[in-house]
């Protein structure tokens, strides 16, 4: 090249693009996962239309492919250090916050030559009238199946209900420990060949703080546990000063008749429980 000859140009390399796009989360399984182009050190930024629960975030890869993974209330920043291969697809899963259909928001992370996405708003729509439809029609579905297993009939069709029959007595229940701020105004127990019942009517004393049932614990004297299938109360919660009746549900009874059972009921946290002695199912 001569001294005054102009330098040859050198080439330019390509700079992927960075729309703002936007994308919806399908309403059924049968709708494909919407896809979301990223690269390598480039930040993308997932921006949903309604508050996300943080601690539900899966990342496919998020230990060994991601530099950043960082959740916020209506965001989620996603940082990779190595892109995904030609074809690879990489899930992202959210839940929603509120509970509304659907309920979680799935996302396929993948590879492009030329695009890559900084800023995606992720939408959930508005449901059809038909799939509301549908929806509807499925749990009345369910209601109905319900009703007719918990009728007397369906007792008997599902074997829970046979000749011989359900014994019922009332329960003598002591305390063991009231620091609780509970206390139990009487109990019932039901035994039938496939099931024991045990409800309670537990008062929250007044000047207490609301109270549910989280879990529920049956014992024999010797110490060994009885399975509880179920725990449910016939109030969401119970207000100071407010009564509502505990069921529990237990599994074919293999103890005797007149033994006594010691029942534990505990809140969600477990700071709160209410120990019976006396339980005879």
């Amino acid at each position: 090249m001569s001294p005054g000859a102009p330098a040859a140009a050198q080439p330019q390399v390509a700079t992927p693009e960075h729309p703002r796009r936007q994308v919806f989360v399908p309403n059924s399984p049968s709708e494909p996962v919407p896809e979301v182009r990223v690269a390598a050190k480039v930040t993308t930024w997932l921006r949903f239309n309604a508050p996300i629960d943080k601690a539900s975030v899966e990342v496919e890869g998020r230990a060994t492919r991601f530099t950043l993974v960082d959740p916020g209330e209506h965001t989620l920043a996603l940082e990779m250090a190595v892109e995904p291969d030609p074809g690879e697809k990489l899930l992202v899963r959210v839940r929603y916050k509120d509970g509304g259909p659907p309920a979680y928001a799935t996302l396929a992370l993948v590879s492009h030559p030329t695009l890559v996405d900084k800023e995606v708003e992720v939408v959930r729509r508005p449901r059809t009238v038909e799939s509301l439809e549908a929806a509807l029609a499925e749990k009345e579905a369910e209601l109905a199946a319900l009703r007719a297993v918990s009728a007397p009939a369906g007792l008997v069709f599902s074997g829970r209900l046979n000749p011989k029959g359900v014994r019922a007595r009332l329960l003598e229940l002591s305390f063991i420990d009231t620091r609780s701020g509970l206390m139990v105004a009487k109990g019932e127990g039901y035994r039938a060949g496939l099931w024991a019942l045990a409800v309670i009517q537990v008062r929250n004393l007044p000047g207490q703080k609301p109270w549910a049932p989280g879990e529920a614990r049956l014992t024999r004297a010797d110490g060994t546990p009885v399975k509880v299938l179920s725990v449910d109360m016939n109030k969401a919660q119970l207000a100071p000063g407010e009564a509502g009746l505990v069921a529990v549900e237990t599994e074919r009874p293999f103890w005797k008749v007149d033994e006594d059972l010691r029942l534990e009921l505990l809140d969600k946290g477990g700071s709160r429980r209410l120990s019976l002695l006396g339980v005879q199912l």
